[in-house]
Parts: C-alpha cells; structure tokens; sequence
C-alpha cells in the first residue's frame, strides 16, 4: 500500500488517514437569532398566510425568510407567530442526499 501524501508524519513513520473510516458528526447546526417582521396575508382563502422573519447575521442578501404561519408548540398545539416575535432559527445537516427508490 502507498502511502498517503497528504497523511501527517509521526517520527519516521507516516499515519495513514482513510477519509471513509474517519467518524462522522450525528448533526451539523447553525442557529441564528431572527425577529419576525411581518405577517403576509393568505392572497386565497385555500392558502396558508406567512411569516417573513428577518435573520440576524445573514448575508444581507440572504437576510429574510418567509415560511409557513403555522407551528406547533410543545404540547402539539397549533400556533402562530406575531409581528415582532423574537425566534431561532436553526439548521441542521440530517443526511446526504440519496436518489429516489
């Protein structure tokens, strides 16, 4: 086996590194502090209204997302943010991507 070039030297001896072996987070996570800014009207009544939150530290570009006003809190309840409300935003790398069965 050659070894690998990029593998760090130990003494005389040279570790082998395989990136397949080495292990791997559960989850990767970013969460960010975001401000609701404005809550958007359903434009018909069979669509769901959203809220636009504005996210502290983001690009400027990237700085505002819209979702869905509709959340459920711990109980299972359905909620729904108000203007101003103060929120984290959170994500988080599951998995790779994997083609469909």
């Amino acid at each position: 086996m050659l070894p690998n070039k990029s593998a760090p030297e130990v003494g005389n001896a040279t570790l082998e590194v395989n990136p397949d072996t080495l292990p791997i987070p559960e989850k990767q996570r970013t969460t960010m502090p975001g401000t609701v800014e404005k809550i958007i009207p359903a434009p018909h009544p069979g669509l769901p209204e959203k809220a636009q939150i504005s996210i502290e530290g983001a690009d400027h570009l990237y700085r505002e997302l819209r979702i869905e006003n509709k959340l459920s809190d711990e109980n299972g309840e359905d909620v729904k943010l108000k203007k101003g409300a103060h929120v984290e935003i959170s994500v988080s790398k599951v998995d790779d991507t994997k083609p469909h069965e």
